[in-house]
């Protein structure tokens, strides 16, 4: 791991590869762990960055007043440690808010956008009933003990079917995560509404859908894909919303095809 200290905050990442960047950016209540099979595969063709956002992981626990905004430019700071000017953003689920507003605030410093079993914000995406209800759950399940944390969120992070080892991965990642990170982060995906950035998007996006994503079901996908001009929307027929882990040859397939031939 690579720490660094941006606007008084340790932010540690990994690197890994060697070609065009690629920067990944996980979920709520997740590390950069969550990216080990696209680290391991997409590493021989891509420079690789996965950090663990302040709140998760190595990272330090932000500020209560810690907002979008702050994030994006802790990854702002966080990529110039790196000597990354600009890259492909790969963001998951809560990341894939992260990445939005990056470009909203960084535009160009993004070549495309990748977005996976994400969200235009639940606001944006869910009802405002549905929204309400996510964050009052999260905000109550971050004082949770581990074991229980992990026992109701894993669940809702595969398909019908995930093998034994990965659930036993995701639980053991999800078992660090930060109760003060996740209230912030959930707090943050809750109120956000990205419709209005979607239309203005002006570089090649792509999104990777489950069909059997609980989280994020496909008909977000769908809304956010016809938003985005000229945008693509590829979905992996019985993955959950943890695409990436559950179904990572498919899904290294399509981020490797997409960020090689995007212009």
């Amino acid at each position: 791991m690579h720490h660094v200290v941006v606007n008084n905050l340790s932010i540690a990442y990994q690197r890994a590869g060697d070609g065009p960047p690629l920067v990944l950016l996980h979920g709520f209540s997740l590390d950069s762990r969550t990216w080990r099979p696209q680290i391991e595969a997409l590493s021989a063709q891509f420079s690789i960055l996965a950090w663990d956002a302040p709140g998760a992981g190595q990272s330090q626990d932000p500020s209560a007043t810690f907002v979008i905004g702050d994030w994006v430019e802790a990854l702002a700071g966080t990529l110039d440690d790196a000597g990354i000017r600009q890259a492909h953003v790969l963001g998951l689920s809560w990341g894939g808010l992260l990445a939005q507003e990056f470009y909203r605030l960084h535009p160009s410093r993004v070549l495309s956008l990748i977005l996976a079993g994400t969200y235009a914000g639940w606001t944006g995406s869910l009802s405002a009933r549905v929204a309400a209800q996510r964050l009052e759950a999260a905000l109550a399940d971050a004082s949770l003990p581990r074991d229980e944390f992990v026992k109701k969120y894993l669940p809702g992070m595969f398909g019908d079917a995930p093998s034994a080892a990965v659930q036993t991965e995701l639980g053991g990642i999800m078992g660090d995560f930060h109760p003060h990170g996740f209230r912030l982060m959930a707090t943050a995906l809750a109120v956000a509404d990205t419709r209005d950035l979607l239309q203005a998007v002006d570089v090649p996006a792509f999104l990777v859908w489950g069909s059997a994503d609980k989280r994020s079901p496909v008909g977000v996908g769908q809304a956010m894909r016809d938003a985005i001009p000229g945008a693509r929307l590829e979905v992996i027929d019985g993955a959950g919303h943890l695409i990436n882990l559950e179904r990572p040859l498919e899904f290294n397939a399509i981020v490797r095809e997409f960020c090689t031939s995007a212009p």
